[in-house]
């Protein structure tokens, strides 16, 4: 992660709505797409230094701390 540019973890977004994380994420770090994805959903296991996977639960609140990957 050390070759990444700008913040890239956020735990205080945890436990909020995923919209307003994904909003919050990409204003302090322009170098990262924040993508919202529904806790259970197969995703792909590469590390971008450009993205953020903002998980969420079926009301849309953040389950896990985002972060780069």
């Amino acid at each position: 992660m050390s070759d990444c540019q700008g913040k890239s973890s956020w735990p205080e977004l945890k436990g909020t709505e995923g919209d307003v994380a994904a909003r919050t994420i990409e204003r302090e770090n322009r170098f990262v797409d924040a993508q919202i994805v529904l806790e259970g959903a197969i995703v792909t296991p590469d590390f971008r230094c450009d993205r953020v996977r903002v998980w969420v639960d079926t009301n849309g609140i953040v389950t896990r701390v985002p972060q780069i990957g």
